[in-house]
């Protein structure tokens, strides 16, 4: 195949073909996890962000222009962006976007520069880049491509893609070699992975291959706000709203000789003039909704088919005006939103003046669009975002770039970590004084984690077999045992040495697979091989992991 140009309806079936080749491959992405952990979430995250990307590229029409395809994958993989390769993934895309911005056909030339605007905006929007994963794999092909364009401006879509995959493979390849925890776990990158399966869709696309895309998987729905706050406002505004007036109204006493070539006649003239039109046949009636700037004419041309009756016309511009104003007078200082896992962290957060508890954690990433509506659900001037994981302070910052209100993410790791800084928070304190004390509250927790291994590995020196029992300080496995109470023994006994105080506090909060009588237990045996620290045992509900402990 020797095309030089792409249109936009080749430029829909290659993303659609991407996304339906990482569904198919998600589970194995998440596999890859360098931890042998049951909560690898990699694939998914970016199975639903790609799923984000193209819900609406389905329905669109062999007529759109490759702006418009990368318009609607862009906003959409924003939107839905979750855990830390989505979000790459979601700044990917925001690359092509720009640089394929209006234009009705693109040529392989000018994808070799979206590729590279996406490379680099994915690189600018981590804070510390690490070679040796999705970005690595990402750059290394855009800059060979680059480079073989240069060398051949009327490379065709065929030979440009092998030649993607070709590198691609090779620097997906070399990524333990970068980063050594990759070649101890012997698996490579799981976010380069998912970045070549979403490319091998499209060559496999552009090979003939028939995709047929998976039917959509059940998203987490954000929380609804409670009865009078209202939903997020943020990005209200009367200029947003094309069409003014919401027009309802009957046509009855229909005249004689109406029929559906009339009622299609309506349809169409209502569909030129306004939006979100219904128009409904009835037993000698139509009832007819529509949006539009001009409710009179509309009157008068269904007037040519009848009497009206039951008319409402509502000005959507000025209801928007009082929902800013009712937003502005009920609006707080302060927010606080927070990343939970299991019932009983939710309530413990509820306690500490948390506003919004977003599900999610370890085993499903919320997405930036979700983030984005709790913190306008809020209706604070100042909110407080505590990710709790650090697959989800990404999508939190970027989150922050899309509300009006002043966001303070706290770059919290752990569901501990979360507490001690929502503990920190004290509404009669300043803004600048709130975020000093949450910032120390939170650097002055060491974390645990206790939960069982999916495979056997090698981490940290650590021989690991399926079944274990792990467990995880901070971001290292620090303990693998044979059973979950010798496992936090031993993790314990590590965080008190780490944390140097005379006197330590060690809480346990157990998760949803632990009865209450077992964490008691457990603690009492602890308490008398630690007798200078004091333990405290609370309910977390958590899935997957026995406990999660902290240490201050």
């Amino acid at each position: 195949m020797n095309n030089q140009r792409i249109n936009g309806a080749l430029l829909r079936d290659l993303f659609l073909g991407g996304a339906a080749n990482l569904e198919k491959h998600k589970s194995y992405i998440d596999s890859l996890n360098v931890f042998p952990v049951p909560d690898g979430d990699t694939g998914t995250n970016m199975f639903m962000t790609m799923q984000g990307a193209v819900k609406d590229l389905r329905v669109m029409a062999d007529t759109v222009t490759v702006g418009e395809v990368m318009d609607a994958v862009s906003l959409g993989a924003l939107k839905n962006a979750r855990g830390n390769s989505g979000v790459i993934l979601s700044q990917l895309f925001r690359g092509y976007q720009k640089v394929f911005k209006g234009q009705a056909e693109i040529t392989v030339s000018q994808l070799a520069d979206a590729m590279e605007a996406g490379t680099n905006a994915a690189y600018k929007a981590v804070m510390r880049p690490k070679e040796g994963t999705i970005l690595t794999v990402s750059r290394v092909i855009s800059q060979t491509l680059a480079q073989s364009v240069q060398r051949d401006p009327s490379v065709s879509l065929d030979a440009f893609l092998d030649e993607l995959l070709t590198v691609g493979q090779e620097a997906l390849d070399d990524t333990p070699n970068l980063l050594p925890v990759l070649k101890e776990a012997g698996v490579v990158d799981s976010g380069g992975y998912g970045l070549m399966t979403v490319y091998r869709g499209f060559k496999a696309v552009l090979d003939g291959e028939d995709f047929s895309f998976a039917v959509e998987e059940e998203q987490p729905k954000p929380e609804e706000p409670e009865q009078g706050q209202g939903a997020n406002l943020d990005h209200f505004s009367t200029e947003e709203i094309e069409f003014g007036y919401c027009t309802e109204f009957f046509i009855v006493r229909l005249n004689e000789g109406f029929n559906d070539a009339d009622l299609e006649r309506l349809r169409e003239h209502l569909v030129r003039v306004g939006d979100s039109v219904i128009v409904a046949a009835g037993d000698g009636f139509v009832k007819v909704h529509v949006h539009s700037n001009c409710p009179g004419k509309i009157l008068q041309f269904a007037m040519r088919f009848g009497e009206l009756d039951k008319l409402k016309i509502e000005n959507m511009r000025e209801q928007n005006r009082q929902l800013i104003e009712t937003k502005k007078r009920n609006e707080k200082e302060y927010g606080i939103i927070a990343v939970s896992a299991g019932d009983g962290i939710d309530e413990i957060f509820k306690n500490f003046s948390v506003d919004r508890i977003i599900s999610g954690g370890q085993t499903m990433n919320p997405s930036i669009d979700t983030i984005v509506n709790a913190i306008g659900a809020c209706n604070a001037r100042n909110v407080f975002v505590l990710p709790n994981n650090s697959n989800i302070i990404l999508a939190a910052q970027q989150a922050v770039e899309l509300c009006s209100c002043n966001v303070i993410v706290l770059p919290t790791k752990t569901i501990p970590q979360g507490i001690a800084a929502a503990m920190a928070f004290n509404p009669d304190l300043t803004l600048e004084e709130n975020k000093s004390n949450m910032s120390d509250a939170l650097s002055e927790i060491i974390s645990g984690s206790v939960t069982y291994a999916i495979r056997e590995t090698s981490y940290n020196g650590n021989a690991i077999k399926e079944g274990d029992i792990i467990g995880i300080l901070d971001s290292e496995i620090a303990a693998v045992a044979p059973s979950v109470d010798e496992a936090v023994e031993a993790l314990v006994q590590k965080m008190i040495e780490k944390c140097e105080i005379d006197d330590p506090i060690v809480n346990l909060y157990y998760g949803d697979n632990v009865e209450e009588e077992q964490a008691n237990a457990l603690a009492e045996r602890l308490q008398e091989q630690f007798e200078d620290a004091e333990f405290i045992v609370a309910r977390g509900g958590q899935p997957l992991y026995y406990y999660y402990l902290s240490v201050e």
